[in-house]
């Protein structure tokens, strides 16, 4: 038969059991009323995601890669073994580096190319014919500057159950009737307000697949513009799907404690989100919040990017074709003359409308 120990405090006057009194952070005696101080504690300790996560990094199988860096785009790539000099698969600048060798979390899952290389090719040229603001010549002149390269960029998904306690006010309208006098008549209209009131509670959000790319190379509009990523198709990493494709390797500023710095900003739209239904009313206020990352596990994948350039005027843009879709995001020139003709036609169009309006007054 189990037991249950109970602590009980007695009342430094009569004996008696204490009890704690609400408000006043004090023990009172029920019987004779006195009142005993709660014996100071240590402060409250906060329990910290990073020591989870740093154990998630170092518990993680790791691989000594070689590593070359490109001085003109800044580009982080493996190389094959017995290379010595090649083009980065990022701007096409040739590469002749001693390479290093960097300690880097092995990838266990990886999303492989399914775009061939003459589709990427097909969707980059539709899409340079459909940048109607850019300079005509370009579609005649604009040409490949450099192979187009396939390349896989790392990342980290992060999956974790979150719970977030607030504070905050919740926003209740009402509204006043009131009368006013325009050009001698008299006018009824409601007036809007809030009734402010206190809100706190706890919310449960849990994410899936919350994706952060990790390469220094491509900036986030960039990379932005090329989701979504079907990463529910996402196989377990072989070395085979890298047959033929270079790979980028992350930077430390970008590896799996810091990306989740980035993770957590992601998610705080949709924590904010939760709290404001559960405060409810017409409009919400958030004074704090503290939220726990719990059950957080990870995957470090590979995503795929055909990356090219082409040439126009003596200048190179670079563009990427998402390798799983086909999504194009690519840099452009842009006309000087279309522009400013999108103007007038605009300033044309708004006179006609003022001068339509003062007509019918």
């Amino acid at each position: 038969m189990s037991t249950t120990s109970i602590t009980r405090f007695p009342c430094r006057s009569c004996g008696a059991t204490l009890e704690f009194s609400p408000g006043a952070e004090k023990l009172v005696c029920p019987y004779c009323r006195a009142e005993n101080q709660i014996e100071a504690a240590e402060a409250v300790q906060e329990l910290d995601y990073h020591a989870a996560i740093q154990r998630l990094q170092s518990a993680a199988p790791t691989d000594q890669v070689s590593v070359v860096h490109c001085d003109s785009c800044g580009a982080s790539v493996t190389v094959p073994e017995h290379t010595v000099s090649f083009a980065c698969p990022f701007c096409a600048a040739n590469i002749v580096s001693q390479a290093r060798a960097c300690p880097v979390i092995r990838p266990n899952a990886v999303l492989p190319f399914r775009v061939t290389r003459e589709q990427a090719i097909d969707a980059f040229r539709s899409w340079l014919k459909s940048r109607w603001l850019a300079p005509n010549a370009l579609k005649r002149e604009g040409r490949l500057d450099a192979s187009v390269s396939g390349v896989y960029i790392p990342a980290w998904t992060y999956d974790t159950r979150t719970v977030t306690a607030y504070t905050g006010q919740r926003g209740d309208a009402y509204y006043t009737t009131h009368t006013r006098t325009v050009n001698g008549r008299t006018q009824t209209y409601r007036q809007r307000h809030i009734r402010w009131s206190h809100a706190s509670g706890t919310v449960h959000v849990a994410f899936d697949d919350v994706l952060v790319e990790a390469t220094p190379t491509l900036n986030r509009d960039d990379l932005g513009h090329l989701e979504p990523w079907d990463l529910k198709a996402c196989l377990p990493y072989r070395d085979e799907f890298l047959a033929g494709f270079r790979a980028e390797a992350y930077p430390p500023q970008l590896d799996l404690p810091n990306c989740f710095e980035q993770a957590k900003a992601i998610m705080a739209s949709s924590i904010d989100s939760a709290i404001r239904s559960d405060i409810g009313g017409d409009e919400q206020r958030i004074s704090s919040k503290r939220t726990q990352y719990n059950d957080l596990t990870y995957k470090h994948l590979l995503l795929p990017v055909w990356v090219s350039a082409y040439r126009y005027q003596n200048k190179v843009y670079r563009f990427l074709v998402n390798a799983r879709t086909g999504e194009v995001r690519g840099q452009r020139p842009w006309s000087a003359w279309k522009i400013a003709g999108l103007i007038v036609i605009g300033l044309v169009v708004a006179a006609i409308v003022v001068a339509v309006a003062a007509a019918n007054r």
